[in-house]
């Protein structure tokens, strides 16, 4: 066998140890982030994905070959079923897709949301998702800065003496060898990574906010400014007018959105919403929204509207 096939054959046998989480560590060098969403956001980017309720294998196999860029379960309003989200973080693991791009990064960032509300604390919720395999956790009803900053510390280890990313201190158990297998990583590398952006700029853990009431509107800002939130994520809209006490329609919405988003802009964190027609993907990402939560027709509609211009 010629040297060069060799090198090639030993290339993807690395490799394939990596994917099973023995080691790792020399795949995973060759890209800064493995969660997708968080490079592109390092880049200054937007991500756009989609929501999804079915936990079949078959789901979780298309939804990791998905011309997106993440999907997110939703478990706030459907059965908490750890079990089933176990078997489709792994589903979603593809060593096809990562033998052609010669490292363990996915296609798509799986995240989830869950029942409790910032007030209610639970943040074994987050620590279950994490050791799941997640890249990161989408909390929902967060109301003030304290509540956020609680949600950052159960998605971070307790850190090293020598790290320079201390605070806010972590509080999340130590257990990651199934993270680390769906990852494709060694545990050691796993531990390295899995921290939250853009506290460590390193990290491949992304906290996401839910803001959902008045409470949350007024402490948008401050919010924002806690270390370690990522992102702002609004939902469809109904828990939001709920709150303010009108229709959908009403400007009142559209207001609180936005003064949502002025407060992420003015932190340098990503705000999302809901927008399900390729027109108004266009407008919000013009306004400065980062992340989009929509359908494939619609992504599909603005990508060939976008790549006709």
């Amino acid at each position: 066998m010629a040297k060069a096939s060799r090198i090639k054959y030993l290339r993807i046998a690395l490799l394939m140890v990596g994917i099973a989480g023995q080691t790792g560590t020399l795949s995973a060098q060759e890209v800064m982030h493995l969660n997708p969403v968080i490079a592109k956001l390092a880049a200054g980017q937007p991500f756009i994905g989609f929501q999804t309720s079915n936990l079949s294998a078959e789901n979780a196999r298309a939804m990791a070959r998905a011309d997106a860029d993440y999907v997110y379960v939703d478990m706030e309003h459907t059965p908490l079923d750890f079990t089933a989200l176990n078997l489709f973080a792994m589903g979603m693991v593809d060593k096809a897709t990562a033998l052609r791009k010669g490292n363990p990064q996915p296609n798509m960032a799986l995240f989830a949301r869950f029942p409790p509300y910032g007030r209610e604390g639970a943040g074994w919720i987050a620590k279950q998702a994490l050791d799941a395999g997640l890249m990161g956790v989408i909390f929902n009803g967060i109301d003030t800065p304290e509540q956020a900053l609680l949600a950052v510390q159960n998605m971070r280890y307790p850190q090293k003496r020598t790290s320079k990313y201390q605070t806010p201190p972590g509080l999340r158990g130590y257990g990651p060898a199934a993270a680390a297998w769906v990852w494709g990583i060694s545990t050691a590398e796993y531990e390295r990574r899995a921290d939250v952006w853009p506290l460590n700029p390193e990290g491949d853990l992304l906290a996401i906010m839910m803001i959902e009431s008045t409470e949350g509107i007024k402490n948008a800002d401050a919010i924002a400014a806690v270390p370690g939130v990522g992102a702002f994520f609004i939902g469809a809209g109904s828990d939001l007018r709920q709150a303010l006490g009108v229709e959908e329609n009403a400007p009142e919405v559209e207001q609180a959105r936005q003064t949502i988003l002025r407060a992420c802009l003015n932190r340098n964190v990503a705000c999302g919403l809901t927008e399900t027609s390729a027109p108004g993907i266009a407008r919000r990402l013009a306004e400065g929204w980062k992340m989009i939560r929509t359908t494939e027709v619609a992504l599909t509609q603005w990508r060939a509207s976008s790549s006709g211009r």
